[in-house]
Parts: C-alpha cells; sequence; structure tokens
C-alpha cells in the first residue's frame, strides 16, 4: 500500500508543495513542479478542483443579492475546506474533499 500512495519520507519531504495546492491558483506550482510525486498530485488535483469552484462561485456573484449571498456562504466554505486540507497535509494525510473529491478522478496529470 505505501508504493501506491508515496512513502512517509516523499510525504513529509513534499508537504509544503502540497499545501500549497489548497492556496488558490497557487495549486499549479505543485502540479507543474512534482507530477511523479502521488502525495503531492492527490492534494494538487482537490486543490485544483477547488479553485474551479471558487471561479464558478465568483462568476455566481454576479448575480444581484442570490448570487453575492452565495458567494458569501462558499467563500467561508472555501476557507474553511482550504485549512482542513492544510492541515490534512501538515498530518501527512490523503484527504477526500466532500463532494469535490469525485471530480478529481477525471483529472489526469
Amino acid at each position: 500500500m505505501e508504493d501506491q500512495l508515496g512513502s512517509k519520507q516523499e510525504i513529509s519531504e513534499n508537504k509544503i508543495l502540497a499545501a500549497l495546492s489548497y492556496l488558490g491558483i497557487l495549486c499549479l506550482i505543485p502540479i507543474l513542479l512534482k507530477r511523479d510525486d502521488k502525495f503531492v498530485t492527490f492534494h494538487a488535483k482537490q486543490g485544483l478542483v477547488l479553485f474551479f469552484a471558487e471561479i464558478i462561485v465568483w462568476f455566481v456573484n454576479i448575480i444581484p443579492i442570490l448570487g453575492q449571498m452565495v458567494w458569501i456562504l462558499a467563500s467561508f466554505v472555501f476557507l474553511a475546506v482550504s485549512i482542513v486540507g492544510i492541515v490534512r497535509v501538515w498530518q501527512g494525510e490523503y484527504w477526500k474533499i466532500p463532494f469535490l473529491h469525485k471530480y478529481t478522478k477525471k483529472i489526469n496529470i
């Protein structure tokens, strides 16, 4: 199982890059630098999906009142998900973002 998910040494060496995955557009840095690392790639894909969700909600903000309320609520949710993602990276865990993880399987890096 370790070779499928990456060794503990690889995980500990690449935590900073994996944590960048949850910081908006910075998710592109781990995707470009560490395609061969399974831990980093796992979190980078999730960060990319989260970033796309943030962009979609940003466009929803154009709708008066309702769109702005959705944007505010979603911004807090995205912030919380990013914080949890970073904490899980520092713990060396493979955490799946609820509702969004299924889209990461469609991304081929």
